[in-house]
């Protein structure tokens, strides 16, 4: 497999499409998230399911690695990055950035905007379980596949209705919300 195209052909679409805005300054709570795609052999996107702690708000939830855009900050996207190290030990310097992919807003008042680039799995994941249970690398020909199936193409469901199965998990709410935009930007890169 050639990598390079498929990178190529992801940086163009999106930077050329349209992507959601942001809400106005002081709605929501400002968050980051990085849609880290990988090549084993095939492309896929790396998940992350939280932890099945009581009480936890995200309990059991699939998502991408990301959270709290902190002060410390000096953007959302070094947010995305620092957040992708503290939960996966993933460092910045082996994953070739792509872009945004826009805001994605929760009910619980986030703000989420969206990076994605590609991963050269030159680290090995390391996460904390008492956030984390494990690390899921979901092939995106899957993804697209439910997608198709589903008739999700050409238009956004309700959140409800929006779902993207794998094994014995699934991606819902939000996290589903940018798996369906990037399958729409990005299409078939298989």
């Amino acid at each position: 497999m050639n990598i390079p195209p498929y990178i190529e052909i992801m940086n163009s679409a999106i930077v050329s499409a349209a992507h959601p805005s942001a809400p106005a300054p002081g709605q929501f709570k400002p968050t980051a998230v990085m849609a880290l795609f990988l090549f084993s052999p095939e492309p896929a996107l790396l998940f992350i399911q939280k932890a099945d702690r009581e009480g936890y708000a995200w309990r059991n939830q699939m998502a991408f690695p990301g959270g709290h855009v902190e002060q410390t900050d000096n953007s959302a996207k070094q947010a995305a990055f620092r957040e992708l190290y503290e939960e996966t030990n993933i460092i910045p310097d082996n994953v070739q950035y792509i872009g945004s992919l826009g805001h994605f807003q929760t009910l619980k008042n986030r703000d989420i905007q969206a990076f994605t680039g590609v991963w050269n799995q030159k680290d090995d994941i390391v996460f904390e379980t008492e956030e984390i249970s494990r690390v899921l690398e979901i092939p995106f020909e899957t993804l697209l596949q439910t997608h198709r199936e589903n008739g999700y193409a050409g238009h956004r469901p309700g959140v409800a209705e929006l779902t993207y199965p794998y094994q014995d998990v699934v991606i819902w709410g939000v996290t589903a919300q940018i798996v369906h935009h990037l399958i729409e930007v990005v299409g078939d890169i298989s």
